[in-house]
């Protein structure tokens, strides 16, 4: 496999809603700005939201070159000062919790507080690296949609299957238009992140941690790995990877409340 290079940023497709402090969502891999379509109307209530596509993905343009997670970080902090936002709220689910991490870990002056949400600090294990292979192979041999429809219903909880029939269809048509580029780009980026646990376990500014009580990908006990007055966690009962659908008036509370926590201090 090709090694990354330093990739220039890219200019990225986003949706701007609200008023008042700036909360920036990142969607998870195959997904898009869509992914937040149901906690949007919610959150922009109370504060600003910025929801890009993150590159390769969703309306965004996507780079020829192999690419890092850092790279796509640098995308969002381009995003950033195009929009003139010196500090922000910042909340990743999944793969976009990577960014995240990245993120707080290169550009740490930009972060008023973060999250993840259904994410992890660890890196890929052996296995799940060669799931990271096995993906790509896929995408480029079998084509996009036969690997988004053997992909989207595993990240809801098995209960909510045949309940949110829309919401699966959704993260399915999202997932086809997605590039077949992007798709490979970001799962060898994801491949190669290096383990952030430190970012957590060293925080200075207020973090939120979401889980879902029966996420296969990113289950609360790889997910909750420090203990400290900054960081809040939450595990939201009866679904797995998908809050912002299987969850979204609860997601939106515990975001809510986490940054009027904030307002308190």
């Amino acid at each position: 496999m090709s090694q990354p290079t330093e990739q220039q940023p890219i200019k990225l497709h986003f949706s701007d809603n609200g008023q008042g402090e700036p909360i920036v969502l990142l969607h998870g891999f195959l997904g898009s700005s869509a992914y937040w379509d149901e906690v949007i109307p919610l959150l922009s209530r109370h504060y600003r939201c910025i929801v890009p596509d993150l590159r390769g993905h969703g309306h965004s343009p996507v780079s020829t070159d192999p690419y890092t997670i850092e790279d796509m970080a640098a995308d969002v902090v381009t995003l950033l000062d195009e929009l003139d936002l010196k500090q922000v709220t910042l909340l990743g689910h999944s793969m976009g919790g990577y960014v995240t991490l990245a993120l707080v870990d290169q550009y740490p002056s930009y972060i008023k507080s973060w999250g993840l949400v259904h994410s992890t600090a660890y890196e890929d294990t052996e296995e799940a690296k060669q799931k990271r292979l096995n993906t790509i192979t896929q995408i480029r041999t079998r084509g996009m949609i036969d690997f988004v429809d053997g992909f989207a219903e595993g990240l809801f909880a098995t209960h909510l299957v045949y309940k949110l029939p829309d919401s699966i269809l959704k993260v399915k048509e999202i997932g086809y238009i997605t590039s077949p580029e992007g798709g490979c780009g970001a799962a060898a980026a994801m491949r190669e992140r290096p383990e952030r646990l430190s970012i957590i376990q060293n925080a200075n500014v207020p973090v939120l941690l979401v889980a879902g009580e029966y996420d296969p990908i990113a289950p609360p006990d790889r997910m909750f790995v420090a203990d400290s007055t900054r960081i809040t966690t939450a595990v939201i009962p009866d679904i797995a990877h998908m809050s912002m659908m299987e969850a979204p008036e609860q997601l939106v509370n515990i975001i809510h409340d986490f940054m009027q926590n904030q307002l308190k201090d």
